[in-house]
């Protein structure tokens, strides 16, 4: 039988694309990922993340990756739909992967305050009703989750250090991190306008442009 995990990474950042992840794995070779030491990839240097993908992926039966561009994230922000945001942006996305990887059953770590809410948003959409397991922490407690943590993770700073490499050093890229506000406001500063990786219906991307 085939076990999925599904997770994200970049969700909360200001710049570049929240990256999705999922795998399809035997149920025995799950015991081979909690020997390599896999976990919530939140927990991992980046070192060890580099190289826990690697295994990860020799592991692996199967692994998809889709990508929510900062444009079509702006669009369900703005939109503001009751219960068709981001969340559920997210869910449709995750379905995706689960359709192309086929499991017997899918573990997803849950992005909606409502667990069942967010799996009866997937299950909706896919074709063959299998089980799945929708859970807060999921990363954490499902070892097959933290292995998608991983390659989604390690995905993400991959296009992360690619965009460094045309817009200059924006650190890390989330709200929280001063060097980012710096980074955005120099740029809008100079240039009028943001570049398309720019989430720019968010909060603190649309005080700047209001403040400047």
């Amino acid at each position: 039988m085939d076990i999925a995990g599904v997770d994200e990474a970049g969700r909360g950042c200001l710049i570049g694309p929240l990256v999705i992840a999922g795998l399809t794995i035997s149920e025995q070779d799950q015991k081979k990922l909690i020997e390599l030491g896999v976990k919530d990839s939140k927990k991992l240097s980046p070192k060890r993340r580099d190289y826990l993908a690697i295994e990860v992926a020799s592991l692996a039966k199967n692994i998809k990756y889709f990508q929510l561009e900062p444009k079509y994230i702006d669009i369900v922000v703005t939109r503001n739909k009751k219960l068709k945001k981001l969340n559920y942006l997210e869910a449709m996305g995750m379905a995706k992967i689960i359709r192309e990887l086929e499991p017997s059953e899918a573990y997803v770590d849950a992005a909606d305050v409502d667990p069942e809410r967010y799996a009866r948003q997937i299950l909706a959409v896919l074709p063959n009703k299998i089980k799945i397991v929708c859970e807060h922490k999921a990363d954490s407690r499902y070892v097959v989750v933290s292995a998608a943590s991983i390659l989604a993770k390690v995905k993400r700073d991959s296009i992360i250090s690619d965009l460094k490499k045309v817009f200059g050093d924006f650190n890390s890229g989330y709200p929280s991190d001063p060097k980012t506000i710096t980074w955005l406001k120099n740029w809008y500063k100079k240039n009028a306008v943001l570049p398309d990786q720019v989430r720019c219906s968010w909060v603190p991307v649309k005080k700047i442009v209001e403040s400047l």
